[in-house]
């Protein structure tokens, strides 16, 4: 999963302004690269809770650019962020376990209150056991 925050990264690095006088040379760089990879992260990890984001990337990184350069940045973060969310959605098990480094488990809580240890299915991210939490989601989604 990383090659995508990675690949926003050496694409917007020749734009990133140079920061202040006195300030470490390479601190807007860091801190582009850390947004990039904080949200493919989430991305891999948490893609049923994470509504924008390429919204949310765009908006913590916009800072580090000049004025000139934001709309390119957009659509960088636009065409990369829609790329890790494809493969998120064909390939959620090995993204989920390539950034966390455990499989994945189930959204929902047991009767105990303890999180559920099962692996979800892909395309809702509750195991089979707690597909009728999923079919509540969808319920008050249309209602809302």
């Amino acid at each position: 999963m990383y090659q995508f925050s990675r690949a926003i990264y050496r694409e917007l690095a020749p734009k990133i302004s140079p920061p202040p006088p006195g300030v470490d040379a390479a601190r807007n760089h860091a801190a582009v690269l850390r947004a990039c990879e904080a949200v493919i992260t989430r991305l891999a990890t948490d893609r049923h809770y994470f509504a924008h984001p390429a919204r949310t990337l765009f908006g913590d990184i916009r800072a580090y650019f000049p004025m000139s350069a934001q709309s390119y940045v957009m659509r960088v973060v636009v065409r990369y962020v829609g790329c890790a969310e494809r493969y998120v959605a064909e390939h959620p098990l090995e993204g989920y376990t390539a950034v966390s480094g455990a499989p994945p488990r189930c959204r929902a809580t047991t009767r105990k209150g303890a999180a559920c240890q099962r692996v979800p299915l892909a395309h809702n991210g509750y195991c089979p056991s707690h597909q009728h939490l999923a079919e509540t989601e969808d319920r008050e989604l249309a209602a809302a």
